[in-house]
């Protein structure tokens, strides 16, 4: 069970640091761009989708696409963080993944709301890479919650023993 826990580790540090490094990227090129990314306009028809749905303008719409780009700069940096903490924790004890859990439900919850409007349109490349990004997040809090299991498990059962005798 050790050799599952350190493969977990692994995988958990690698899919954090894809996210960092992709998601960073994705969020510098969006908000360093003067319309936000919406000038891409294959890799924002979820912003387009929503804002059609939430009845949104073009101010609402570059409003909406920073908004995303701020979330993904969220993500990164988490990522970015999780991944100092598991190297920091090394030497000293036992990592929190509980920040990365919530980074990685933000990405669950980009991810399908991207994948809409990418299979609407018929963009299977743009359907491929959010469903993976979607996969990478799922794989990635399915073994957080296995390595906090196999860490409760293990941890060294205190309880104290009441001493038994009468009190008169």
């Amino acid at each position: 069970m050790q050799k599952i826990s350190i493969a977990a580790v692994a995988v958990i540090i690698a899919i954090s640091l894809y996210f960092t490094l992709f998601w960073g990227y994705d969020a510098y090129r969006i908000l360093t761009s003067p319309s936000y990314g919406l000038e891409d306009v294959w890799r924002s028809q979820f912003i387009f989708a929503i804002g059609r749905l939430l009845g949104f303008g073009p101010v609402g719409l570059i409003k909406l696409a920073a908004f995303f780009g701020a979330l993904k700069l969220a993500v990164a940096c988490i990522c970015a963080l999780h991944i100092a903490d598991r190297f920091r924790c090394m030497m000293r004890g036992d990592a929190n993944s509980e920040i990365l859990d919530a980074g990685l439900i933000l990405v669950v919850l980009i991810s399908i709301a991207s994948i809409g409007p990418a299979a609407w349109t018929h963009s299977t490349d743009l359907v491929r890479e959010h469903t993976m990004q979607l996969l990478f997040a799922g794989l990635a809090i399915a073994l957080c919650i296995v390595e906090r299991n196999y860490i409760r498990r293990n941890e060294p059962a205190a309880t104290a023993v009441a001493p038994s005798g009468n009190a008169h």
